[in-house]
């Protein structure tokens, strides 16, 4: 049986926070919310809610390393969603922040990631995570892997199952409306059997290069974010 997964949020990586906001700025029309901090992989966070009527809890989250922070996971071990990979820091230093991945909310971690084993993708282990927040600690788990790569070449989603309290509950009221998410692999149809696998068959995938590309209404108007590892 199919674990039903849907998006969580949409994850744009910035060199640094404050050049994160500074982009969000000027291609949104739109000021961040605040976000936190992550122990775990020593990194940090901006929030912001998107307006989807087929995912009501969707965010958009810019996320950069923390500098001089030591992340509490293991020695030699990978921050998320491939921040530590030289390339993607190449990219951002010459191109600005950019969109690099999404995560899909299921409400079994666990069998969602046996799902994505079972058609030979690994999404890596399943890990506690938290975070301070005014209105108490934020916990969740999320599947990362030990080298923080992100499957399919970002186009297939980082899972998360969050504990009772949702971040969103506590955002803003949201000035971006996300119009459509599209996906896309040289080989689509492996993505489309992953999604099949995760019960989120409703995103549409083409063939290409991987990523993702999402369409967003926002102050300044229609704005198209891609990914293209």
């Amino acid at each position: 049986m199919s674990t039903p997964a849907h998006l969580d949020h949409l994850v744009v990586a910035a060199r640094t926070l404050d050049e994160g906001v500074a982009w969000c700025e000027a291609t949104l029309g739109v000021v961040p919310g605040p976000g936190g901090e992550h122990a775990l992989f020593g990194t940090h966070n901006r929030l912001l809610r998107l307006a989807s009527p087929a995912h009501p809890r969707a965010y958009l989250e810019i996320i950069a390393i923390k500098p001089q922070a030591t992340p509490t996971r293991a020695s030699g071990l990978k921050r998320w969603f491939d921040l530590d990979q030289p390339a993607l820091q190449a990219s951002l230093a010459a191109n600005g922040p950019q969109l690099v991945h999404w995560v899909a909310s299921v409400p079994d971690i666990v069998s969602a990631c046996a799902a994505l084993r079972a058609q030979a993708l690994e999404p890596g282990p399943v890990l506690a995570a938290s975070r301070p927040t005014p209105q108490g600690l934020l916990q969740w788990q999320i599947s990362v892997r030990d080298d923080g790569q992100r499957l399919l070449g970002g186009a297939l989603p980082t899972l998360i199952q969050w504990g009772d309290t949702h971040p969103a509950h506590s955002m803003a009221a949201p000035a971006l409306s996300l119009q459509a998410l599209q996906l896309s692999h040289p080989q689509p149809a492996v993505l489309r059997q992953a999604l099949h696998a995760l019960g989120a068959d409703t995103l549409p995938v083409s063939g290409g290069p991987a990523g993702l590309r999402a369409t967003l209404n926002t102050p300044r108007g229609k704005v198209v974010l891609s990914s293209n590892t």
